[in-house]
């Protein structure tokens, strides 16, 4: 394997670990949410970000490596959804609040990765379908946490 190949197997697997922590903290944001409507919400980005993962994971198989398949308790991703607990009693606002700053976070580093230059066009183009998907469930979490700060208190 030439070092161009592992460098892209790295950084697959460094999106590929986040994406994984995306959709454990997903899961755990559809345990902790009292409205139904945002339960329904993250269990389907759950499955999503499982299945976007499972992308990912291809384009590592293809390129001859061996992609992860746990995440990794160090993600910056990980540890913001682990507080979801531990947040102010686990309001829907609270979720809400973490789960867009996790999506901040999982958009930022497939942003770094697009800007880069580690991957050939045809991983990119890949990563670039993915990001597609990541950017419009941020954006639809930044709108639903606005909303929720729009609303007053009751």
């Amino acid at each position: 394997m030439t070092s161009f190949i592992e460098q892209q197997i790295t950084v697959l697997n460094g999106l590929i670990e986040t994406m994984l922590d995306s959709a454990y903290g997903y899961k755990e944001a559809a345990a902790d949410a009292k409205n139904p409507a945002f339960k329904h919400l993250f269990e389907g980005r759950w499955l999503q970000r499982k299945q976007l993962t499972t992308e990912l994971q291809s384009e590592v198989r293809s390129l001859g490596g061996t992609p992860d398949e746990d995440g990794t308790m160090l993600a910056a991703a990980r540890r913001i959804f682990i507080n979801l607990r531990n947040t102010m009693a686990g309001s829907d606002q609270s979720i809400i609040d973490e789960v867009e700053a996790g999506e901040d976070h999982i958009k930022a580093k497939f942003e770094a990765v697009l800007a880069g230059d580690e991957l050939t066009p045809a991983v990119k183009q890949a990563v670039t379908r993915v990001y597609a998907s990541i950017k419009v469930d941020h954006d639809q979490m930044r709108d639903i946490k606005h909303a929720l700060q729009a609303q007053p208190a009751t």
